[in-house]
């Protein structure tokens, strides 16, 4: 079908509350107020004419379609689907404030709009007003903008407090900005080898930039096979009134000159702190530990009766390791195992039948492939090894994340962390309401 047919189509579809949805989810693609928008045909042609929809970019029109549930129009016009690789043009801020606009009854806007009575001008706040054209006028005074949600937040606590977990889960979004809006593009340029060193030199771009080297990176890992097993998972019950506690454990300045600095992992913390937090686990964090400090950490934790009140262990480490091991900050290792044993079944029966996630990144490999970062003209990275030869106990209950399989490198990154606690961190943000969503739906 002709595209401008497929617009002209569409437009006939939709009804004015539609338009006015689609032209707001534009506002920032506009730059300038949506009410201006005069139908569907004058929004796609300001967006035609700054060059965000086209024949040959229809992407934006499918995705507005899709944030306003319109997915039967979609199929019906055949438009394209969007993939993985397709970077989205609306921001998750402007998402948020529809999803929110969804959620709100007439009842309840009559309730935000007084309790807004002494902050809009009051023709902003007649009957006729919708709750977008509401937004639309709390940004335009500076009252809400992405990076603060205070006023929205406790308007929207008072009127449907069952809204604010869509406003958590965009916070939570937000304390992962480098992984959450960028893709990633390792270009191995060469490899030198010497007697004592394989040094993997990384050239990366200036930014990281979405779509191809997205789609270069999938293509890279699609002759990965993984195969799933078909018999039923098991599930842990999470009815407890308090989740439980993430513990970690943070290594950054080392005492012994071989073992340097970990630049970038304060982000890790700040990160696993924020969205551990959200999840309800009471979060404790021990900075620069000694080998026996570790040791005497995890078996005090495993030690204390409060686990028969909790569903849930989550521990992260974060140090310098190598070959199943990590360095405390005087340079002495401690094994895995030795970390994970406190708190199994058998030493800790206030933990036993529940889960105990260990996630360790174990920064540097063994001397044969020093870790080194080089200065180029994109961000500086360090490339880290681990080889964790030796077998972690087969205890039930235990899940361990490592941050690299054997013989392989991970990365850091020197102001944003490292690609594994962030992916992690993101992957949990956006999973994590999914996943309860559909639990729901299964088991009511």
């Amino acid at each position: 079908m002709d595209f401008q047919r497929c617009l002209l189509n569409v437009g006939n579809a939709l009804c004015e509350d539609e338009v006015k949805a689609l032209a707001f989810l534009c506002t920032d693609l506009l730059g300038r107020n949506p009410t201006i928008v005069e139908s569907a045909s004058d929004l796609f042609l300001r967006l035609a004419y700054q060059d965000h929809l086209s024949a040959e970019r229809p992407h934006l029109l499918t995705e507005l379609l899709l944030i306003i549930q319109r997915t039967r129009l979609i199929r019906e016009l055949e438009l394209p689907e969007l993939s993985a690789t397709t970077r989205s043009l609306i921001s998750p801020y402007r998402k948020l404030l529809y999803d929110l606009s969804e959620g709100i009854t007439v009842g309840d806007l009559k309730h935000v709009k007084f309790l807004l009575n002494n902050k809009l001008p009051r023709r902003k706040l007649e009957d006729n007003i919708s709750t977008l054209e509401v937004f639309l006028e709390m940004e335009h005074m500076d009252l809400i903008r992405d990076t603060n949600l205070d006023l929205l937040e406790t308007i929207i606590q008072s009127v449907c407090p069952m809204l604010n977990e869509k406003i958590n889960h965009f916070k939570a979004l937000q304390f992962l900005p480098w992984v959450g809006c960028h893709n990633f593009s390792l270009q191995c340029s060469r490899w030198i080898y010497s007697e004592s060193s394989c040094i993997n030199y990384l050239d990366l771009p200036n930014g990281f930039n979405g779509g191809d080297e997205c789609e270069a990176l999938s293509h890279g890992l699609s002759g990965l096979n993984t195969e799933t097993s078909s018999c039923g998972l098991g599930t842990y019950p999470m009815t407890s009134a308090k989740r439980g506690i993430c513990l970690i454990v943070n290594n950054y300045n080392f005492t012994i000159q071989a073992l340097r600095k970990r630049e970038g992992t304060m982000h890790d913390e700040e990160c696993l702190h924020k969205v551990f937090t959200w999840l309800g686990f009471e979060v404790e964090i021990k900075r620069d530990c000694k080998r026996e400090q570790m040791l005497s950490v995890l078996r005090e934790l495993g030690s204390r009766p409060i686990h028969s009140q909790m569903d849930c262990l989550v521990c992260c480490i974060l140090s310098h390791g190598i070959e199943g091991a990590v360095y405390g900050v005087e340079g002495r290792t401690v094994k895995i195992k030795e970390l994970m044993e406190p708190v199994n079944g058998f030493k800790c029966p206030s933990l036993a039948e529940k889960p105990k996630l260990f996630f360790i990144q174990a920064c540097q490999g063994n001397s044969e492939q020093r870790p080194v970062y080089i200065e180029s003209d994109g961000h500086p990275v360090f490339s880290d090894a681990i080889q964790a030869n030796e077998s972690i106990p087969s205890d039930a209950d235990f899940l361990l994340g490592m941050a690299t399989v054997p013989s392989f490198v991970s990365f850091r990154e020197r102001k944003n962390g490292t690609w594994f606690i962030q992916s992690l961190c993101q992957n949990l943000v956006q999973m994590v309401p999914r996943l309860v969503k559909q639990n729901q739906m299964l088991f009511g």
